[in-house]
């Protein structure tokens, strides 16, 4: 290969080596909003507007038709996320733990919270209540360890002190 077929290749492999290297980024029309940030809004919006959110009462087993039924232009994705947050509520399974009766949106009742349920919450609510436990003897043993530390580097310096002016020149 002589010099002129070997410096016509070197910009082609430049160039392929450029369009492998680049990474085709799909685009959408809509700008993606933030489905967490509207999940919360649509469950503050569910709160005011319906009792059984408001009082975090047991809610029927697929009331999420209910909602989208009355809320047609509700996303899916937020009204689950929405809903999960809510069912995952200490205050709702405090009230699940307690209750019988599952309500629907309108507040009638609509079938039966079962043992199963109510365990299920109990067991979700003493698992949580046992982990932030755990998380404030870990802060608290964190914050002792810390003082503790502290304590100790204030003697260490005192006792530096101590021999600073036992042994310093003084002048006489």
């Amino acid at each position: 290969m002589n010099a002129l077929e070997q410096g016509a290749k070197a910009p082609l492999r430049a160039t392929l080596r450029g369009l492998t290297n680049t990474r085709t980024e799909m685009t959408t029309a809509e700008p993606k909003t933030n489905i967490q940030t509207d999940a919360r809004a649509l469950l503050k919006d569910l709160h005011t507007r319906f009792e059984i959110f408001r009082n975090h009462s047991p809610l029927a087993i697929g009331i999420d038709k209910q909602v989208l039924a009355v809320l047609p232009d509700l996303e899916k994705k937020a009204l689950r996320m929405a809903m999960r947050s809510h069912t995952i509520s200490t205050r709702y399974l405090k009230e699940m733990e307690k209750a019988t009766v599952r309500l629907n949106l309108d507040a009638t009742p609509a079938g039966e919270v079962t043992d199963e349920n109510r365990t299920h919450a109990a067991e979700q609510l003493r698992e949580r209540f046992k982990k932030q436990a755990e998380q404030r003897k870990a802060v608290e043993a964190a914050n002792k360890a810390a003082e503790e530390a502290a304590k100790a580097e204030q003697r260490r310096l005192e006792k530096l002190s101590q021999l600073a002016d036992k042994f310093s020149r003084k002048p006489r």
